[in-house]
């Protein structure tokens, strides 16, 4: 029943993230972004960041008989002089972060509202959704048994055995 209820609507708005159901919701919602006009600048921005504009440096221009010459320039890149696919991009942010921040549940909002760029929300809420998967008691009784299990090798450095735990603590 709650594929069905996921899959009601899918073309008119993006899906609704459901507890424990991260990975549906994630195909499901970039699916969705690709149906979108501007489906690839859209997921650009929520996989990439969003754009930032370069600088264009303008040529130097030779004087002629009617003209003087002009020296080389640097300007910051605006939305007039960019390219259509980097305009879709730039101007998909505010739209890519409302498709996200309309499709999360209460329980996550406060976290995620904090970021600055959907790609910071993307992210935030694939770590949250993955620390659903293994509560704390599990984390902690896996970092007892492997703890217990840790010995040195014969022949070993020091360094290699602090190495090799400070990778297991930290895992």
């Amino acid at each position: 029943m709650h594929n069905n209820i996921m899959a009601a609507g899918l073309k008119d708005r993006p899906p609704m993230l459901a507890t424990g159901r991260y990975a549906q919701w994630r195909s499901r919602f970039l699916r969705y972004i690709d149906t979108r006009p501007n489906g690839d600048a859209l997921r650009k921005c929520i996989l990439k960041g969003p754009y930032t504009p370069t600088i264009v440096t303008t040529p130097v221009v030779p004087a002629t008989e009617d003209s003087p010459a002009v020296p080389e320039q640097t300007t910051v890149e605006t939305v007039m002089n960019m390219t259509l696919e980097n305009r879709a991009h730039f101007e998909s942010k505010k739209e890519a972060i409302h498709l996200i921040l309309t499709r999360i549940g209460d329980e996550i909002y406060s976290t995620v509202d904090a970021c600055q760029t959907a790609q910071e929300m993307w992210e935030a809420i694939e770590r949250l959704q993955q620390g659903e998967s293994l509560n704390i008691q599990d984390v902690k009784t896996n970092l007892f048994w492997e703890f217990g299990q840790f010995t040195s090798h014969d022949g070993e450095t020091i360094e290699s055995y602090y190495t090799r735990f400070y990778k297991m603590m930290n895992k």
